[in-house]
């Protein structure tokens, strides 16, 4: 872990070059095209992060010479990742048992070791990283609070009570709101992330699993996976404008939107104009326009999509449908599929490379993780996993 904040400054500033770094990259890898497998400085590091709940460890991929890096032994039944947005470190959280508490497993990015371990509380199966890497909020299913975790001092800081078994907590870009899915509850809560209190409840999203916020922080969808729905709520947020202020207004329902059968999973277009519904049982999608509340038409992708990811341009969703061995690409501005991407057993959860030129598929059934050429949407290569992974996250820095 890098110490003292001048060090700490230092490695910010050289990670603002990410995205320079990896699109001036030269070919790395004989016969294979330069956008591909672009060429890194000596001194960039990329790793993806795989949760194994099955054997207690992380798999440690190296994304910049495309290998097996290591394993790591970390909680017992892992089950959420996060990477931290300032510091070189990976949050990984351990659901435990249903009988004991959970944790939160701090891994050092910069020599892949895990240097501690935070205690939450019963069952925590996500986690969600403020943007200056200082605080995470931890979603207790089993005992129905939102840890916040103080990442610096490595402690629990506070216990926020939400509905009965929050399985999902998003933060507004903001850092105003914290908006939670409590599957059990059938609601949505909003808490006031800087007071640390419970601010507003919407019933009625039967099976609440996951939420989105758009940049602009002005309004959250959440998915009611036992149903065919998605609430839009619109945040709370001072009135009028700088130049003439008006009333505050506060959070409220502002539609309850029709879509396909048991919508599991969110994915929103990095520009916040459109988001995606996987439509798990009826093996769809459902295109929602965010600024109108307006549902496009269903498109079927494949058998039980569950998860779903939109490329940084904005061009392209690829969705993982756990009941086969295809991750199928749907083209966004043209409305149609693009066709399917051949990879292991029961793609389940994904992540691009920093600079998005390959993409990362867990594979819950076989165990490992397929790697994908986005610019030519065609399989590279499959790497090892643990047993039964089920979430990943990529971290990029230069080694100080």
């Amino acid at each position: 872990m890098i110490d003292g904040q001048d060090r700490q400054r230092s490695g910010t500033a050289r990670n603002a070059g990410f995205a320079g770094a990896v699109a001036l990259g030269l070919l790395a890898l004989s016969g294979c095209r330069t956008h591909d497998f672009p060429q890194h400085p000596a001194d960039y590091r990329e790793y993806a992060y795989v949760t194994n709940g099955g054997s207690g460890t992380v798999t440690v991929l190296d994304a910049v010479n495309v290998r097996l890096d290591r394993e790591i032994a970390v909680g017992q039944n892992p089950s959420a990742v996060a990477a931290s947005p300032t510091r070189n470190e990976v949050y990984v959280v351990n659901a435990g048992t249903a009988a004991g508490s959970g944790s939160v497993s701090v891994i050092n990015a910069e020599n892949n070791s895990v240097v501690a371990t935070i205690q939450v509380h019963k069952l925590p199966v996500s986690i969600e990283v403020d943007a200056r890497g200082e605080l995470a909020y931890v979603a207790n299913s089993g005992s129905n609070t939102i840890s916040v975790v103080d990442l610096k001092n490595r402690r629990e800081v506070a216990t926020i009570g939400t509905g009965e078994e929050p399985v999902a907590a998003r933060l507004s870009p903001d850092g105003k709101t914290l908006v939670v899915a409590n599957r059990q509850g059938n609601s949505v809560t909003l808490v006031d992330a800087e007071q640390r209190r419970v601010r507003q409840v919407f019933e009625g999203c039967p099976g609440a699993a996951d939420v989105v916020i758009l940049p602009d922080s002005s309004k959250a969808f959440a998915a009611c996976s036992t149903g065919h729905q998605l609430l839009a709520l619109a945040l709370a947020h001072a009135g009028g404008t700088p130049a003439q202020p008006g009333p505050a207004q506060p959070d409220r329902l502002e539609a309850v939107l029709d879509v396909a059968q048991a919508p599991l999973q969110l994915a929103l277009k990095p520009d916040g104009g459109e988001l995606f519904t996987m439509n798990s049982v009826s093996d769809s999608i459902s295109e929602v326009v965010t600024s109108t509340d307006d549902v496009g038409g269903a498109y079927i992708m494949g058998d039980n999509p569950v998860r779903g990811l939109v490329s940084a341009d904005n061009s392209m969703l690829y969705v993982g449908n756990q009941r086969s061995q295809e991750v199928t690409v749907y083209a966004i501005d043209d409305g149609k599929r693009a066709g399917s991407i051949h990879v292991g057993d029961g793609p389940s959860a994904l992540a691009f490379s920093a600079g998005g030129q390959l993409l990362f598929v867990v594979d819950a059934r076989s165990g490992d993780v397929a790697v994908v050429r986005t610019a030519s949407r065609s399989l590279f290569t499959l790497l090892p996993a643990g047993r039964n992974p089920n979430a990943i996250v990529v971290k990029a820095f230069f080694q100080p």
